[in-house]
């Protein structure tokens, strides 16, 4: 760990952290994000407390409606300027530490806004995708997205302007002006680009799920931080941890589908416990 100063979980004793410290001592944890981990780096919560209502990009509707792809690529460009902006928290960073003390040995995320890697983390499953790369669905050319960036700032103005467009945990924003908006085709054979995000009623790519499903077959526990567990490929992976009977620990505020079958379930911001873990376990 770094030498900065660790904030006390107040939701959680140091008796509870020294408890779960034990639990996991000499084992190795695999780690399953959510939304929640990255909230304290400003990046809202799909169903936390105060989360408004939202319904996000749906698969056949950005194949099939014209309208609602070029909306969506308004918010996500305006969204994914500010996830760039974003930094790690206390979590991400606590999280690279435990890894580095050899206490867990990856992270599978459902998060997109990469922060995880750019914290340090070295093993980390991208099991929804990342806003940082859009891939063509007619040939399958994957492009930077700072390289798409610059086209939908060349050809929409708009889009250089400051804006207070709200912001989802998928990169997605809020945009009303769309007038004459352009958005980008492949360069190579003219097909529809979409951001390498896995959209609501997509499955997520098979090679993902098999590298998260080999790091949960290799651990001794299962920690889930930030997530409320209603994304189905999270369940399957906290179903495999169960059925081996590993220890399962959920750290999230509020109501999880994984509560029931957690060993233990701390209710609680992710950055402080996983902090406070890091503190005993990573030394």
């Amino acid at each position: 760990m770094t030498t900065e100063t660790i904030p006390v979980a107040s939701e959680v004793s140091a008796g509870t952290l020294d408890s779960v410290a034990d639990l996991l001592r000499g084992k190795r944890a695999a780690v399953l994000t959510g939304a929640g981990l990255s909230t304290d780096s400003g990046i809202p919560d799909y169903r936390g407390k105060g989360a408004p209502v939202r319904t996000p990009m749906n698969y056949q509707t950005f194949i099939d409606d014209p309208r609602a792809r070029v909306r969506y690529w308004a918010g996500s460009h305006l969204g994914w300027r500010r996830f760039r902006a974003a930094e790690p928290n206390l979590g991400h960073r606590s999280l690279v530490a435990l890894e580095a003390g050899g206490v867990i040995s990856g992270v599978i995320t459902q998060n997109v806004d990469g922060l995880h890697t750019r914290a340090g983390s070295r093993h980390v499953v991208d099991l929804h995708g990342s806003m940082d790369l859009v891939v063509c669905l007619g040939c399958g050319q994957a492009f930077d997205r700072e390289s798409i960036a610059a086209r939908l700032e060349a050809d929409n103005p708009s889009l250089r302007r400051p804006d207070s467009a709200r912001l989802a945990p998928d990169g997605d924003a809020d945009v009303t002006d769309l007038t004459d908006f352009v958005i980008p085709a492949c360069t190579v054979c003219g097909g529809m680009l979409k951001p390498n995000v896995v959209f609501f009623g997509e499955l997520v790519p098979t090679v993902k799920f098999i590298e998260a499903t080999a790091l949960v077959a290799g651990a001794q526990a299962l920690i889930i931080a930030g997530s409320s567990l209603a994304v189905n490929s999270g369940i399957r992976l906290l179903e495999q941890a169960r059925r081996r009977k590993l220890p399962i620990i959920v750290i999230n505020r509020g109501v999880t589908k994984g509560d029931g079958r957690a060993l233990v379930k701390l209710e609680a911001g992710t950055s402080e416990v996983l902090a406070g873990l890091a503190e005993r376990l990573a030394g």
